[in-house]
């Protein structure tokens, strides 16, 4: 099998030649710049600055060479911006904290502080104020809150949220079409299209990074209490958000065709580590219907694969998940309450791809040993992968001060599992 047609078997629940994999195919199936730097050294890979793909993460792109050398099956189509605001012309040189050049976008705008932290500027504007931070010696952002106080009295849902979510314009369904295209006829790997725009409260976009100047309900406290405080507050953000989004796919869809296989859509958790962030009735009364909606339009217009991010102990909703038509879930956190591999293969293996679970990036990954690395990969993929509906990947990204050593007896591991 080609690694299109590989990923492809997998994501209709057939079992492939072997298990697909992939790295870099998202903003949450990527890799840190700087492990990423030191990783093409391990495989003695040609060292050159790394182009950061996802600044707001500082994830780097992982090009053909290496997509190669780890036996990856799967590529992005990005967007022309990101969640600076910034364009995806990565080409103004940037070296991060712990000394790793990169590329940044050509309208990455910064300062640095008198104590070494980082403050960026949304979209490039420097009269606008910062909105993301990297603290001293960090290898990725956080979010600043910047909006005003809100008058609890005087609400305005749409005109707060008016510049999170906005309607694509031709440059961009030329740039789907045209980067669509080349991915397609150039390459044999199945390509995911990172469109995005359906993160319903997703805390990475609450605060607006790429927003000039925020109002509204942003800070990520307010705006977890504003679901019992101002429902109707939050309803209508997520309709806004859900309308302007099936605008973009009717785009979408004119641009790029059948010509990926997955569509990225939601990058929101609604897991912690213990258990839910939120109750299992508020899902289903607040954010199901939005969800289903677009999942109801996808299914009925294209061949899409529907891929969504939600971290932590999301057993609970993996039924409503189905039922609202997701088809695959990532990361697959192993490590939180209720997530035992066995458990949610048996229970519901047949009806959602699961994307991830294939290594614990939380201990196993950074602080293991090769040795362990390679046991926990093993009994990963002898659970997940039965009867396909499973593509590996780490649980997350591969984050920053990984030992290259460990990733690649990950990819090791793997390419045994897969005997070739």
């Amino acid at each position: 099998m080609t690694s299109r047609e590989r990923v492809i078997a997998a994501i209709n629940h057939r079992e492939p030649d072997y298990v697909p994999m992939d790295l870099g195919g998202c903003g949450q199936t990527g890799i840190s710049a700087s492990t990423l730097y030191r990783l093409r050294k391990a495989y003695g890979l040609e060292e050159h600055p790394i182009e950061i793909c996802e600044p707001y993460q500082m994830l780097g792109t992982v090009e053909f060479d290496l997509l190669k050398k780890t036996g990856a099956d799967l590529v992005p189509l990005w967007n022309r911006g990101n969640l600076m605001g910034l364009s995806n012309r990565y080409t103004k040189p940037w070296t991060m904290p712990d000394g790793t050049p990169v590329l940044m976008s050509d309208n990455f705008e910064y300062d640095t502080g008198a104590k070494g932290d980082i403050f960026v500027y949304p979209c490039g504007d420097r009269t606008a104020p910062y909105s993301l931070h990297m603290p001293a010696g960090g290898c990725f952002f956080d979010n600043l809150s910047r909006a005003p106080e809100v008058d609890e009295d005087n609400l305005t849902p749409v005109e707060d949220f008016k510049d999170n979510y906005k309607r694509v314009v031709d440059e961009d369904c030329r740039y789907w079409e045209r980067e669509s295209k080349r991915l397609y006829e150039e390459t044999d790997f199945a390509i995911m299209g990172v469109l995005g725009g359906m993160g319903l409260g997703d805390v990475a976009e609450i605060p607006g990074p790429f927003v000039k100047h925020p109002r509204g309900i942003r800070d990520i406290e307010g705006w977890l209490m504003a679901h019992l405080l101002y429902p109707d507050y939050v309803r209508a953000v997520f309709e806004y958000q859900t309308e302007t989004a099936l605008e973009n796919l009717e785009c979408y869809r004119e641009a790029v065709g059948d010509r990926i296989q997955v569509i990225w859509l939601s990058g929101t958790d609604f897991g912690t580590q213990c258990g839910l962030m939120q109750s299992k009735e508020t899902f289903v009364e607040m954010y199901k219907p939005f969800y289903k909606k677009v999942n109801d339009w996808i299914h009925n217009n294209t061949g899409w694969k529907i891929f969504y991010h939600s971290c932590g102990a999301v057993e609970p909703l993996i039924g409503e998940f189905i039922d609202m038509g997701m088809d695959i879930l990532n990361p697959v956190q192993c490590s939180a309450a209720g997530m035992d591999p066995v458990h949610l293969k048996k229970t519901y293996g047949d009806k959602i791809v699961f994307w991830g679970g294939g290594v614990d990036t939380q201990r196993t990954l950074p602080m293991g040993t090769p040795a362990e690395v390679k046991r926990q990969v093993a009994e990963r993929l002898a659970v997940f992968s039965a009867g396909g509906g499973y593509v590996f990947s780490t649980i997350h990204n591969i984050v920053a001060k990984v030992p290259p050593g460990n990733i690649v007896a990950m990819y090791e591991a793997l390419r045994e599992f897969r005997g070739i």
